[in-house]
C-alpha cells in the first residue's frame, strides 16, 4: 500500500515539473521574446520607409540628412561639405526628434 502511494506521488511530480517548465517557457515568450520581435518589426518598417531628404539620427548620435539610399547603407549630409556613409542598421526611430529639432533651429534663425 505504501509502495503504491510512493509510486503515485513520483508519477505526479513528473507531470508537475513538465507543466512548470512549459509555463515558464510561455511566460518568457510573452514577456520577453514577443515584445522584442514587435519592436524589431517596427524598426525594420521605419528603416524601409526612410527616403531621400529625411533627417535622421544614427546610433552614434550623428544628426544628418539622407542624401542617397543604397541597398545596405545611406549617404548622409552632416554639414555643407561633409558626407558620411552609414549602415542602415545604425538608424533608429528617433528621426522624428531630428526633424523637430531641425525645424526648431530654422524657426530660431
Amino acid at each position: 500500500m505504501i509502495n503504491n502511494l510512493v509510486l503515485l506521488q513520483a508519477a505526479g511530480a513528473d507531470y508537475s515539473g513538465i507543466i512548470m517548465i512549459v509555463a515558464l517557457i510561455l511566460v518568457f515568450y510573452f514577456m520577453m521574446i514577443r515584445p522584442q520581435q514587435k519592436k524589431q518589426k517596427e524598426i525594420r518598417k521605419f528603416r524601409e520607409s526612410l527616403k531621400k531628404g529625411d533627417n535622421i539620427i544614427t546610433a552614434g548620435g550623428i544628426y544628418g540628412k539622407i542624401k542617397e539610399i543604397k541597398d545596405d547603407s545611406f549617404l548622409i549630409s552632416v554639414s555643407d561639405n561633409t558626407v558620411l556613409r552609414i549602415d542602415k542598421g545604425s538608424v533608429y526611430p528617433s528621426a522624428a526628434d531630428a526633424q523637430q529639432q531641425t525645424e526648431n533651429t530654422k524657426k530660431d534663425a
